[in-house]
């Protein structure tokens, strides 16, 4: 089978990990191009966009395309419904890796929004929040001149990018809540906010909230796409391997 996974997450790169280690099927990784320098993935890689639903239709078709794996971060919603309408009108198969959202447990102080909107509009006047909202959306922060941000980013923002005042860090997030509780404090953090992406991945500050007793506006995913979705990458394996069966 010739797969092509939508990625651009840390449940891609286990994904392709997996299937390299079984060397049965082509695997080819698709990555936005969002970040400037990605980490590895263990299969072929493409970087860049589709161009909308006729592009990526162009693509599988072009490509031989059996299977689709959509696992594209949680809020990247107008991905995942190109990819819903355009392996409808190719015929190919698509599943999408979602994984569980994060949940409040005993001693979480959340305060959950739709939107960045609220988000902004969430925090008290002369708020010191930590922003680990990604730099495309960063923006819609900087009206609001009397807060002071910790601002955390993969790649530096765009030189035309509005930021709000505060202080920015370039580096992928922690795994250690050791370090984000030592960052909170050196920056005086009153607030966290962030998106429900769910996963391991960037979960150390909201260990480094609850231990604080941090508050943390929380901004809830939007709706899914509508494909079949699964949790985890075993999932994902069984998927690809009852698709084999009648290949």
């Amino acid at each position: 089978m010739r797969l092509l996974i939508l990625g651009g997450t840390g449940d891609a790169r286990a994904l392709a990990a997996r299937l390299g280690e079984e060397e049965r099927h082509s695997v080819i990784v698709s990555l936005a191009g969002a970040v400037a320098r990605p980490e590895v993935y263990g299969a072929h890689t493409r970087i860049g966009g589709f161009g909308g639903v006729e592009g990526l239709v162009a693509y599988l078709r072009e490509n031989s395309i059996d299977a689709v794996v959509d696992a594209t971060h949680p809020f990247a919603r107008t991905m995942s419904a190109n990819a819903v309408a355009a392996c409808d009108r190719a015929g190919v198969a698509l599943l999408r890796l979602d994984r569980p959202e994060w949940r409040p447990e005993a001693g979480d102080d959340w305060r959950e929004v739709t939107d960045l909107g609220e988000a902004v509009a969430a925090l008290p006047h002369g708020a010191r929040p930590f922003l680990a909202i990604g730099r495309k959306e960063i923006g819609v922060f900087a009206p609001r001149g009397d807060l002071f941000c910790l601002i955390r980013m993969i790649d530096p923002p765009a030189p035309d990018q509005p930021l709000p005042a505060g202080r920015l860090v370039l580096g992928r997030p922690p795994e250690d809540a050791h370090v984000e509780v030592a960052a909170f404090r050196d920056h005086g953090v009153t607030h966290v906010v962030t998106k429900n992406s769910g996963g391991p991945w960037g979960y150390a500050k909201i260990e480094a909230a609850r231990r604080l007793g941090l508050p943390v506006v929380m901004v809830r995913r939007p709706p899914c796409a509508g494909a079949q979705a699964v949790a985890d990458t075993q999932a994902v394996l069984a998927w690809i391997a009852r698709l084999s069966e009648r290949c």
